[in-house]
C-alpha cells in the first residue's frame, strides 16, 4: 500500500482512518488537516531499487487523489515510478482527479477503482461532503474501461437502512454490470475507534429514528453479526441477479 498523505480533505463522516489521528495528533478534527509526505517519490525510488515487482494499493486509507494532489502531484509521480518498475497499481479513489493520470497507467499494470456508497446524490453529499459526485465516480469507471484498463468498484460502506436494502443493491450492481466493472467489493460500516462520534452526530441530526439502530449495529456484537449475515445474503442475491457473482471479490 502507498499513500502520500495522512489526513483527507474529503471529510467522509464514516471514515475509519480517523484512528490514525492517534498517531498523528492534530488539534483540527479529521477531514480538516492533511500531512503531505513531500519526499514520497524520492523515498519510493530508493525502495524500488531492491523491491521485486508486485501489486500496490493506492491507497488504503487517505485518498491518494484528494484535492491537494492537484498541486503536489506526488501520487502521479509515485504511480509513474511503480509502472516503470513493472508494479501493478491498484487505485481506489473518490476523486475524478485520477483521470488526469490515465496517461500514466498501462493495461495489465493498473486497475482503476472508485468507492460508491449510494446512488443518491444528496445522501452522498451528506456523508462524503467534499468527494467527487456519484456521477463523476461512475464516469471514472466508464472512462478507464474505454481506455482498456481493468476497473473495480467498492460499494461501501453501505449505510444501514439508507443504502443497504435489496433495491439499492440491485441498482448498484445493475450499474456496475452495464459498465463492465471487473472486480467488485462490498463493505459494511466500520466500527473502528473514533468513527461513532461523527456518524452518531450526523444520524442524530438527519435521521434521528435510526440513531439506536446505528449504535447497535456498530457496537452490539450479536446485532452486528446478524446484520452482516443478512447483508451478505442481499449482496449475493444482487450479484447473482446481474451475473456478477464471479466478479464479487469481497463481501462484508
Amino acid at each position: 500500500s502507498l499513500s502520500c498523505y495522512t489526513g483527507c480533505e474529503h471529510g467522509c463522516i464514516y471514515c475509519y482512518a480517523r484512528f490514525m489521528q492517534r498517531f498523528h495528533p492534530h488539534p483540527e478534527p479529521w477531514g480538516e488537516f492533511v500531512d503531505v509526505k513531500v519526499n514520497a517519490a524520492e523515498a519510493l525510488a530508493k525502495q524500488l531499487r531492491r523491491a521485486a515487482p508486485g501489486g500496490v494499493f493506492v491507497s488504503s486509507a487517505c485518498d491518494a487523489w484528494q484535492p491537494l494532489e492537484r498541486e503536489w502531484e506526488l501520487t502521479r509521480q509515485c504511480c509513474q515510478l511503480l509502472t516503470a518498475h513493472g508494479f501493478k497499481v491498484n487505485a481506489l479513489t473518490k476523486s475524478a482527479l485520477v483521470l488526469r493520470d490515465l496517461d500514466v497507467f498501462e493495461p495489465g499494470l493498473a486497475r482503476i477503482g472508485t468507492t460508491i456508497t449510494t446512488l443518491d446524490a444528496a445522501l452522498a453529499r451528506l456523508w462524503e461532503p467534499r468527494a467527487s459526485s456519484v456521477e463523476e465516480r461512475w464516469a471514472i469507471l466508464e472512462t478507464a474501461h474505454e481506455a482498456g484498463l481493468e476497473t473495480s468498484v467498492m460499494f461501501g460502506p453501505l449505510l444501514p437502512s439508507l443504502s443497504d436494502g435489496q433495491e439499492s443493491l440491485d441498482s448498484l450492481f445493475e450499474r456496475a454490470a452495464a459498465i463492465g466493472v471487473d472486480v467488485i467489493w462490498v463493505d459494511a460500516m466500520n466500527p473502528r475507534p473514533r468513527v461513532w462520534p461523527s456518524v452518531g452526530q450526523l444520524v442524530r441530526s438527519h435521521f434521528p429514528g435510526l440513531h439506536e439502530e446505528y449504535s447497535r449495529i456498530l457496537h452490539h456484537n450479536p446485532t452486528r453479526a446478524a446484520y452482516i449475515e443478512a447483508l451478505r445474503e442481499r449482496v449475493r442475491r444482487a450479484a447473482r441477479r446481474h451475473g456478477l457473482t464471479k466478479r464479487l471479490a469481497g463481501c462484508p
